[in-house]
C-alpha cells in the first residue's frame, strides 16, 4: 500500500511568518536596494536627493501660505501644521502607491534571486524612510523659523480654534508614532503588492482615489475650521475626518511635532488597524506567496 504524499507547506502560516523572519535578517540588501532607488532617482542630478527636500519644501511652503490666507490663519502656527502634514502624508502615499507596485518592479529580481518575498516589500518601506528623513530637514527649518509662534502655551490654529499646549516633551511621541507608521506600511505593501500581481488594476485604482484622500484628510484643512464655520452643528461633520483612519496615522506623528493636543484615540485607531492590517496581509502571504513570481 502506498503511502499519501507529503503535505506541502507552502500555504502555511510559519511559512509566511518565516518569509517575513528571513527578510528582517537581510538589511544589507534591501537597505542597499532602497539606497539606489534614490540615487538611481537623482542620477547624473547636480543636487541629488537634496531634490526630494527642496520639492517638498516648496510645496509645503505654497499650501501653507496660500491656505492660512484662506481660513484666516497665523501663517507661524498654520505653515508649520501643513508642512507636517504633508510630510507625513508624502510618506503614506508613497507607501501605497509604491507598495501596490513593489513585486511587479522587482520582476527580473523575484525571479532570478533566491530572497524572501519581505525583502521586496522591506525595500519600498525603507525608501520611503529615507524620503521621510530627508524631508524631516523642511520640518526643522520651519520650527526653527516659528519656534516662537509654536512652542507658545494655548495657540491655536485658527483664531477661535481649540487651544493646544505648545511644543515641549511630548514631541518624543512622534518616535513611537512614526514606528506605528512604519510597520503599518510593512503590512500595506505586503497586502496591495501581492494583489496587485494578481488584479493589475489596483493600482489604476489607488492612484485615482490618492486626490480624493489628500482633500477629505485634515492636512490643508482642520477640524477647527468647521466647528468656526458651523459652530455647534459641526460635531457630525467631524466624522468626515474621524471616520477617515489616514487622519489617525497623520496625528500620531504630526500631533507631538507641532505641539498639538495629542489625544490618545488616534492611536487606539491605529493600534486596532494595525492588527488588522497584519492579520490580514499574513492571510494573503499565507495563501498566495508561492504565486507571486508565476503573476509578476
Amino acid at each position: 500500500m502506498t503511502s499519501a504524499p507529503p503535505r506541502s507547506d507552502s500555504r502555511t502560516f510559519a511559512r509566511a511568518f518565516s518569509d517575513i523572519r528571513d527578510g528582517f535578517k537581510q538589511p544589507e540588501l534591501w537597505g542597499h536596494l532602497a539606497w539606489q532607488d534614490i540615487k538611481q532617482r537623482y542620477r547624473r542630478s547636480v543636487l541629488g536627493p537634496l531634490w526630494i527636500t527642496i520639492s517638498m519644501g516648496v510645496t509645503a511652503l505654497g499650501l501653507g501660505l496660500l491656505y492660512s490666507q484662506l481660513f484666516g490663519a497665523s501663517v507661524g502656527t498654520f505653515l508649520p501644521y501643513i508642512t507636517t502634514g504633508f510630510i507625513v502624508w508624502n510618506f503614506i502615499l508613497g507607501c501605497l502607491t509604491d507598495g501596490t507596485d513593489t513585486f511587479i518592479a522587482n520582476e527580473g529580481l523575484i525571479k532570478h534571486l533566491p530572497a524572501p518575498l519581505s525583502v521586496y516589500a522591506l525595500r519600498t518601506v525603507w525608501r520611503q524612510c529615507i524620503m521621510f528623513a530627508h524631508n524631516m530637514v523642511i520640518y526643522f527649518i520651519v520650527i526653527a523659523i516659528f519656534w516662537g509662534d509654536i512652542t507658545t502655551p494655548d495657540y491655536t490654529l485658527t483664531e477661535d480654534g481649540m487651544s493646544h499646549p505648545g511644543l515641549n516633551w511630548e514631541v518624543l511621541l512622534a518616535l513611537p508614532g512614526f514606528a506605528l507608521l512604519a510597520i503599518n506600511a510593512g503590512w500595506v505593501v505586503l497586502l496591495f503588492g501581492i494583489t496587485s500581481t494578481r488584479f493589475r488594476d489596483i493600482p489604476q485604482v489607488v492612484s485615482s482615489l490618492i486626490n480624493l484622500l489628500f482633500f477629505m484628510t485634515p492636512i490643508v484643512w482642520t477640524t477647527d475650521i468647521l466647528k468656526d464655520k458651523f459652530g455647534d452643528t459641526a460635531d457630525w461633520r467631524d466624522w468626515v475626518a474621524e471616520l477617515n483612519p489616514l487622519y489617525h496615522f497623520i496625528q500620531v506623528v504630526r500631533a507631538p511635532l507641532i505641539g498639538n493636543a495629542v489625544s490618545w484615540h488616534h492611536y487606539a485607531v491605529v493600534g486596532g488597524i494595525t492588527v488588522v492590517g497584519w492579520a490580514l496581509a499574513l492571510v494573503v502571504m499565507r495563501n498566495y506567496r508561492a504565486r507571486v513570481s508565476y503573476w509578476v
